[in-house]
């Protein structure tokens, strides 16, 4: 099987006081706390929930 592309995601804004939507898309990627980074598969599901709480995040190519 091919290798999957990843990428690198760091929380750089806070979560609180965020609409619940976005809280839900940033726990779905796997982020806890501030400045934590955490690497994703580039799926189309992942990039929505990048796109929507692009915002909050550091979003580099692993």
């Amino acid at each position: 099987m091919a290798e999957q592309k990843k990428v690198k995601v760091t929380l750089v804004k806070s979560k609180h006081g965020r609409l619940k939507s976005h809280r839900a898309c940033v726990a779905g990627l796997g982020l806890r706390r501030m400045h934590q980074t955490v690497e994703v598969i580039d799926t189309p599901e992942n990039r929505g929930m990048i796109n929507k709480v692009s915002y909050l995040l550091r979003v580099e190519e692993a």
